[in-house]
């Protein structure tokens, strides 16, 4: 089966349901791969940036070891779960049934299809990982408000739900995305089990 990849959002670094979320994955070990979010590690390059006055290509870099940061800081709550820096790696603990956290300073900085800036985020690269692996779902788990049963990614983006570049980066590819939110993580691990949809769709 493909992998789903599960992009789990840093809004969740401080968050009571965050344990629940890393126990659902687990439990997910050889079917997911989790793209971290860059959260209060990603705020604190913001804040600097305002403050020093950095450029873009610098701030994306470092927004990117955000990412890492609070993907180390996933790991360290469960064994089966793995840092992963490139694809051969991501289909090794596939196979080893283990889930792989994405690490994605290598493969992005490595790409000429990102942009640095702060209109990719861990949205779109999460949608781009998924070209790379062959995954053919995406679930963006967000600390969301009522949604319709289904999406227009534009709309996503105009409510600040999903970063400016996602659309696009969802036209790249032939995923299917969804949403859900924070209290639908044994949903979301059973339909990952019975290779169903979770959440609310995305067009």
């Amino acid at each position: 089966m493909a992998p789903v990849v599960i992009k789990l959002g840093g809004s969740f670094a401080f968050s009571e349901v965050l344990a629940d979320w890393i126990g659902a994955l687990a439990s997910c070990a050889g079917r997911v791969v989790i793209v971290p979010g860059g959260g209060p590690f990603a705020d604190a390059v913001r804040l600097a940036q305002s403050r020093m006055n950095f450029d873009d290509c610098a701030a994306h870099r470092m927004s990117l070891l955000a990412m890492e940061q609070y993907g180390h800081a996933l790991i360290s709550f469960n064994d089966l779960l793995s840092p992963a820096y490139s694809v051969e790696t991501i289909e090794r603990h596939l196979l080893a049934k283990l889930v792989p956290v994405w690490m994605p300073t290598r493969m992005v900085s490595e790409a000429s299809d990102i942009a640095p800036s702060w209109k990719v985020t861990s949205d779109s690269l999460a949608a781009w990982l998924c070209n790379m692996i062959g995954a053919k779902r995406l679930i963006l788990v967000k600390h969301v408000g009522a949604l319709l049963s289904r999406e227009q990614c534009e709309d996503l983006v105009a409510k600040g739900i999903v970063d400016e570049a996602f659309p696009r980066y969802l036209r790249m590819s032939s995923i299917a995305a969804s949403i859900v939110g924070p209290g639908e993580y044994e949903a979301a691990a059973a339909a990952i089990h019975c290779g169903a949809s979770a959440g609310f769709a995305i067009e």
